[in-house]
């Protein structure tokens, strides 16, 4: 499902039980490396986004393991997010900057910084629609 490309309209809710489903069985390692081949973040980022060490995200790159359920959600969590502010900014590079910059908006905070909670996720993309909308402050 996500390695051929069927994932990519997230707002189809015909599609959410295939979500759900993809998320409690586990997105194997080879399909987050195709979610995220050219992946903006390293891998000790990645590890402080999942909630796991270095060590673990290593056993399961070399393991070829699956995520776990809550990996796996927080996994599509970013992706989304990632896919909604690329389209917000028309531009990949112009989003991983931003994404990289104090935002005052955002309390001064870096919005990647955010990525490892689920609030702090909401926050980014409800700023994003604010940009999306013209609502810069």
């Amino acid at each position: 499902m996500i390695a051929n490309g069927e994932f990519n309209d997230w707002d189809d809710e015909s599609k959410r039980y295939d979500i759900i489903r993809l998320i409690r069985d586990g997105i194997p390692y080879v399909d987050f490396l195709g979610l995220f081949g050219n992946h903006p973040f390293t891998d000790k980022e990645w590890s402080a986004y999942l909630g796991v060490s270095q060590r673990t995200l290593d056993r399961y790159k070399n393991g070829q393991k699956s995520f776990p359920v809550k990996q796996s959600e927080r996994i599509l969590e970013i992706k989304r997010l990632l896919d909604y502010g690329v389209s917000v900014f028309e531009d990949y590079d112009n989003f991983m900057e931003w994404l990289e910059t104090k935002n005052i908006p955002m309390g001064g905070m870096v919005p990647k910084n955010l990525l490892d909670t689920t609030l702090g996720i909401n926050m980014i993309h409800d700023q994003l629609g604010r940009i999306e909308h013209g609502i810069l402050a």
